[in-house]
């Protein structure tokens, strides 16, 4: 197994697909460097995942405390040069805890607070993402003192510089019900004034739009399938990323907030599941990684001759960054 590496001090393209590119290097390196400047103001859609302010410190590096806050507050306005005028920041903060206490954290909303307002950003509609496959934690409050509840959510924050960026929740219909698919073809139902003296007319769910207009949540549980990305990683010798995201969520956010070929951006890449999910869908992405055996092993998601063809060339930047 590759050790751990540490982040790169150039910024290189590490791999090129046929509608995007990864780079590597830090994040706030790349996106203030020369050879990006061209995509400055084009980007649709920032969906990404950056480190959570965790007290237990990760392989993949995260901050604590007021370090945290400020390194996020200021991506603020980095990340608002990016974006068209019509684009969208969608971004998943983790919940964090106060060390040693059953108290729930509340910096992950005050760096989300600094994030807006460095940024000038507009807070479009918070989203919950719930895991219900998650394990119980944290274990002490929940599985041996008894005194908190399981930790099965997190939060997504959808931000934009305009009060109404590009989005289409007719893209992300859910299915109907089988209580709705029954209304529909009897074209029965009881209208009039409800307890909450909300009036139900007569024609107003008698209407097929195709599906239920999607709520701000989203449950997706993460046991999918990663067989092929972990076989990949055996078989190279690399680590692989230890807090994958289901392609579903990046996927529902890439409908909802962009059309084909459009660009999304994902600066803290990670598996790159974010790059991978936009080339399946039509859409043009980048995406940035600091540590290149996750780097490296995220071509998984790609063609196998993709993989192929590149990983000599990985394996040797991986093993200089050890040096």
């Amino acid at each position: 197994m590759i050790a751990e590496t540490k982040p790169v001090r150039s910024i290189k393209s590490f791999y090129e697909t046929e509608k995007g590119c990864l780079f590597l290097g830090k994040c706030e390196d790349v996106l203030t460097s020369h050879k990006i400047k061209h995509l400055k103001g084009k980007v649709q859609l920032i969906f990404t995942s950056p480190p959570f302010p965790l007290n237990e410190k990760k392989r993949y590096g995260n901050l604590q405390g007021k370090a945290y806050l400020k390194w996020l507050a200021d991506f603020g306005p980095i990340f608002s040069e990016m974006l068209t005028d019509t684009g969208s920041i969608v971004m998943e903060v983790g919940n964090a805890w106060e060390p040693g206490s059953p108290v729930q954290s509340i910096l992950p909303y005050q760096s989300l607070l600094a994030f807006l307002k460095a940024g000038k950003l507009k807070l479009c509609q918070e989203i919950t993402y719930y895991n219900p496959a998650r394990l119980p934690s944290p274990a002490q409050w929940v599985t041996i003192e008894r005194i908190r509840l399981k930790d099965a959510t997190t939060k997504i924050w959808w931000m934009s510089k305009t009060e109404k960026p590009k989005a289409d929740n007719r893209k992300v219909l859910r299915p109907y019900s089988d209580s709705m698919k029954k209304l529909l073809k009897t074209k029965k139902y009881n209208s009039g004034k409800r307890p909450s003296q909300h009036d139900i007319g007569k024609t107003s769910f008698l209407k097929d739009n195709e599906g239920a207009i999607a709520p701000n949540l989203i449950e997706v549980a993460n046991t999918y399938n990663t067989l092929r990305y972990q076989k990949f990683c055996k078989d190279q010798r690399l680590p692989g990323h230890p807090a994958r995201m289901p392609d579903k969520i990046p996927e529902f956010f890439i409908k909802f907030l962009t059309d084909e070929n459009d660009l999304v951006m994902d600066p803290f890449a990670g598996s790159n599941t974010t790059g991978a999910t936009a080339e399946r869908l039509g859409r043009r992405w980048l995406s940035i990684e600091a540590l290149p055996h996750y780097a490296a092993a995220s071509v998984a998601h790609f063609d196998e001759r993709l993989a192929g063809s590149l990983i000599k060339e990985m394996k040797e930047i991986v093993q200089e960054s050890i040096k």
